[in-house]
């Protein structure tokens, strides 16, 4: 399979697993579910890649472990934490705003993230189909820092969930752990997961397209869909969110300011 065709393909696949997810959130109300499943989506991308790639056979079966259990990880998570829960305050918010045209709109916002899916997933193409093999050093690096992102990741939802599930924490800030010293580690851990396959993606002529992704995902999250949303719900509802703001990084984890 052709670099171009995997990757038309794959974006097909996941354009139509995120239609019907949103045809299942007509009848739900709840367009939450579009996070675990776009999770997800971006596993099987990486799987997807690996198994028709032209990359010698150790780099691509990392780049499916790899890709592959971090979308489950984080996809799992996501789900566990949105179901059974009320439509996330992101989503709310755009329903509301889009009004009479929120069915529409949404559709279309779906697939606007099976785009971003595409467009992220270039990373693992890169590695899928790099030429040559891969040194133990290079795949030993990339799994560094995937293990690093995704378990300092894992570490930082851990932390929230016990924060969010514990009754005497209830309405106040989350400072603790690796939230003393950024505002946003997950995000944080989630950018730097990127990175893991830029190693793999050495030898090949194209390996600064894995740096993309990197820099695409922390954009977003600090620009669009993340970041701003997020906390200018947190400065209304939290008691003391402003003054968090103004002592912690919002991203790279740095002691914080007095």
């Amino acid at each position: 399979m052709t670099p171009a065709f995997a990757a038309l393909s794959g974006f097909a696949l996941v354009a139509l697993t995120l239609a019907v997810v949103w045809a299942v959130q007509l009848k739900t109300r709840n367009a939450g579910m579009v996070d675990p499943v776009w999770s997800w989506s971006m596993g099987f991308l990486a799987v997807w890649y690996a198994i028709f790639g032209t990359a010698d056979v150790e780099t691509r079966l990392a780049l499916g472990l790899l890709g592959g259990l971090w979308g489950f990880r984080l996809g799992t998570h996501l789900y566990i934490r949105n179901a059974g829960k009320p439509e996330d305050a992101r989503y709310a918010k755009f329903r509301a705003e889009w009004g009479h045209k929120a069915n529409f709109k949404m559709f279309w916002f779906f697939q606007f993230q099976a785009v971003v899916a595409w467009a992220l997933s270039v990373g693992f193409l890169v590695v899928a189909y790099r030429p040559g093999a891969s040194s133990v050093t290079v795949l030993a690096l990339g799994v560094v820092i995937w293990v690093i992102a995704v378990v300092g990741e894992g570490i930082a939802d851990a932390q929230m969930e016990r924060f969010r599930g514990d009754p005497a924490t209830k309405g106040k800030v989350m400072n603790r752990g690796l939230w003393r010293y950024s505002r946003h580690p997950n995000y944080f851990f989630e950018s730097l997961h990127w990175i893991a396959y830029v190693p793999l993606a050495l030898g090949s002529p194209y390996w600064w397209v894995a740096l993309l992704p990197a820099a695409m995902m922390a954009w977003l999250l600090l620009k669009m869909s993340g970041v701003p949303i997020l906390e200018a719900h947190l400065v209304k509802s939290r008691p003391g969110y402003a003054e968090y703001m103004r002592t912690t990084s919002v991203f790279i984890p740095w002691p914080p300011r007095r």
